[in-house]
């Protein structure tokens, strides 16, 4: 890429940016507070009940033996920041996620000598662990083993508040969206677990930051604004522990800050339910993958304890929601789900892929369609790949993406989705839900391509019958457009224009079918190899149907 080209790309992606972004990017590398150890404020009495958290895997194999990210490393070999290894595993060593983890209890003496090998091995302000982001974790997540009935060592408690007073003058306004919000939440736990002046200033920060990103990061519909169903249970997790907080400790917290986060948690957990599959787990939309977010079944459990009701089932039908973008269709042995969303906010793109009108489809239960999820993060050329148009259910042209996605973490043009209608039983409209009506036809378009020679405009129309699935592309404008299906099952008795996937027929009528070699990513650090079916359009248009 020349040096113009790059010059191009890199204004597409900063002048998106907030003034806050820029001005906190400038601040956050101007500013070197020192750490700060004056004696901790003192602990405030509990006057409620700590409720049982959600429950993550166990990541803690051993005294010193971790597995994150499906890879196992001793602690003692590595210690706590070997450059050697990747930094997301290194961040998640200074989560202590394992503290609230399945069958915790049980580890206890481990965590305990663990919370004390930290403090002594991990000088204040030095390495990957004092960083905002694993800060805030590994705050929340001490507070919440104190929590569950662990008496603290007046080391882990001092550690606490240094913590504390470090993440305050180190939020992450340059960053903004979920690091800023776990920020908060850290403070409003620090805030609360403490008392005192110094304790109110730090839960004050927190809430004043949760009153302002709440109402942004949490749409109308239920969904969290990244458009990531992985960091959308984050979210699910992040509201429940707030509220477990707030009513320990309560009177502390003002009514209409624990109403703000308490009244969206119905809606979080219906977009969530739509979002997975039959199966319970999420799909893989963007930055999304199993075994980092507790399961829905333990956010509901979750829920449960703390007294909400039971999430309302996903119903036969369409259910639109149409802030943040996504469709999910139920009909008998199927469930679709389906992007008609925009990458993202556009000041916080990082988390986007280039998936615009792609899908993911389950039958009896199992998945058969699947984007092919996110294996790991960093700037190399494999997450390059996966963020990538050609990883997910939808169409490339010239074999560009949709979205201009780059490095790691960012985006330039970007994919918006344009002219969406829904029609079902004659009537047509925004939103749609029945579940006697014979057929069901979902059009959108975007225009991610209109950047190429000719301006190409992409549009899908999804025509759902009682047993069948027509995907109908069209391509306005010109260039070499393929249509991309990354299959969960094995192939069988492929033909140019035919196939049979698992439980699924699939025939063109128009464009030619061939296989392609590619992988699949349900979790970080797992790859399955398999192939994928790519149709090369016919005269600007391919119409695939899927029939069970």
């Amino acid at each position: 890429m020349g040096s113009f080209a790059q010059a191009l790309r890199l204004w597409h992606t900063v002048r998106h940016l907030k003034t806050a972004q820029l001005v906190g990017r400038v601040r956050h590398r101007l500013s070197h507070p020192k750490p700060d150890h004056r004696p901790a404020p003192a602990s405030r009495a509990r006057d409620g009940n700590w409720v049982e958290v959600a429950h993550r895997r166990v990541s803690m194999l051993g005294p010193a033996r971790f597995r994150f990210l499906n890879e196992e490393r001793d602690l003692d070999a590595h210690g706590w920041d070997d450059p050697a290894l990747a930094k997301l595993w290194r961040y998640n060593l200074h989560y202590f996620d394992d503290l609230t983890a399945v069958d915790a209890r049980a580890r206890a003496a481990w965590h305990r000598a663990l919370v004390e090998r930290w403090i002594a091995e991990n000088p204040a302000a030095h390495g990957s662990g004092w960083e905002p982001y694993p800060t805030s974790l590994r705050i929340v997540n001490w507070i919440k083993w104190i929590g569950a009935g662990h008496a603290p060592s007046k080391e882990m408690v001092a550690s606490l508040a240094v913590q504390a007073r470090w993440l305050a003058g180190r939020l992450e306004w340059h960053l903004l969206g979920n690091h800023l919000f776990v920020n908060a939440k850290a403070l409003v736990f620090a805030g609360l677990y403490f008392e005192g002046a110094e304790a109110d200033a730090w839960r004050e920060t927190g809430l004043r930051i949760l009153r302002a990103e709440i109402p942004e990061q949490i749409l109308a519909d239920g969904g969290q604004f990244e458009r990531s169903p992985m960091y959308h249970a984050l979210a699910v997790e992040d509201m429940l522990d707030l509220v477990n907080v707030m009513r320990t400790f309560p009177g502390v917290v003002a009514k209409a800050d624990q109403r703000l986060v308490e009244e969206r948690i119905a809606p979080m957990r219906r977009f969530l339910a739509a979002m997975c599959h039959p199966d319970g787990e999420v799909s893989f939309f963007n930055d999304s993958a199993i075994g980092i977010a507790p399961t829905t079944a333990e956010l509901d459990g979750y829920a449960a304890r703390l007294a909400f009701p039971s999430c309302v089932p996903t119903a036969e039908g369409v259910t639109h929601f149409p802030e943040s973008g996504y469709i999910r269709v139920e009909r008998g042995r199927m469930v679709a789900i389906l992007d008609v969303a925009p990458i993202g906010p556009d000041y916080l793109p990082g988390h986007a892929h280039a998936d615009t009108l792609s899908m993911e489809l389950s039958i009896d239960g199992a998945r058969v369609l699947v984007n092919s999820g996110t294996g790991e993060y960093g700037t190399g050329m494999e997450r390059l790949r996966q963020r990538g148009t050609a990883a997910h259910n939808t169409v490339t042209v010239d074999g560009k993406d949709s979205s201009e996605v780059w490095s790691g973490f960012r985006v330039a043009r970007r994919a918006r989705p344009r002219g969406l209608q829904i029609t079902a039983a004659g009537l047509q409209g925004s939103q749609v839900a029945s579940d006697n009506i014979e057929q069901v036809t979902i059009a959108c378009s975007h225009d991610g391509y209109r950047w190429l020679h000719g301006s190409p405009v992409h549009t899908r129309t999804w025509t759902f019958d009682p047993q069948a699935l027509t995907v109908d592309d069209r391509v306005a404008g010109p260039g070499v457009c393929l249509s991309h299906w990354h299959v969960t099952m094995p192939i069988t008795q492929l033909t140019s224009d035919a196939a049979t996937v698992g439980p699924i027929r699939l025939r063109c009528s128009s464009g030619t079918l061939q296989t392609v070699s590619t992988t699949f990513h349900p979790e970080f650090g797992l790859i399955r190899y398999q192939n994928k079916l790519v149709v090369a359009f016919v005269d600007r248009s391919a119409t695939v149907r899927f029939q069970w």
